[in-house]
């Protein structure tokens, strides 16, 4: 290889800026992370750029607009503590410990941030990618439970996901009646247990079809 040939060495300078920007938006996300649970997705980006300590023109580099920050908050957020949920259900030793501690961590995560449930009651749920990585795990956590012969039979992973997603609902009402979904998802839970043995309706049955 000739001198030619070798690849040019970044400027200090210009890897001083990079390094500048990584922290910054690092800040900008930690900030809008706390301030967007805390408040809301109705927030003034000014708040979030003065908890993060940079300028207006500085965040608005990063996020153009506040919609692209919040999405990239709250996606960010969702598959951080779905990641932590999970390996948390695959550290526990007991299947049914593992599904029941998933639903209660990842719905005690939905009740602590206000633009979540302000963004669930908007769109329905999280975004396709998120939602993908949520019913796999549920999948997962499903399988598990009906090998050691723990959950009612019948019970799919589409059924898993509608809970978690009603029970989502619950939360985001939660203002008026506080820890109602506690005791929604304790009843839930009750139901999945494999001491239920009654068969389970069939969706779209003919029963259903003519009422």
């Amino acid at each position: 290889m000739t001198v030619a040939d070798q690849p040019t060495p970044t400027p200090p300078a210009r890897r001083a800026r990079r390094a500048d920007a990584a922290r910054n938006r690092a800040a900008i996300l930690e900030a809008a992370g706390a301030v967007f649970a805390e408040l809301g997705g109705s927030v003034d980006v000014r708040e979030i750029a003065r908890r993060s300590g940079v300028g207006m023109g500085t965040l608005y580099r990063h996020f153009p607009t506040k919609d692209d920050l919040l999405a990239t908050v709250l996606e960010q957020e969702f598959v951080s503590w779905l990641t932590a949920a999970h390996q948390a259900a695959t550290a526990t030793a007991d299947p049914w410990q593992a599904l029941t501690g998933f639903f209660e961590q990842t719905l005690t995560n939905q009740a602590r941030n206000r633009a979540l449930v302000e963004s669930y009651a908007a769109t329905g749920g999280p975004s396709q990618v998120c939602a993908e990585q949520r019913d796999f795990v549920l999948d997962d956590l499903r399988t598990r439970c009906q090998r050691a012969g723990l959950l009612r039979p019948g019970v799919t992973t589409a059924d898993l996901v509608l809970l978690l997603t009603s029970l989502s609902q619950t939360v985001q009402a939660d203002d008026s009646r506080p820890g109602q979904w506690r005791r929604l998802l304790r009843i839930s839970l009750d139901g999945l247990s494999s001491r239920n043995t009654a068969p389970l309706p069939e969706v779209g049955g003919t029963a259903e079809a003519t009422q």
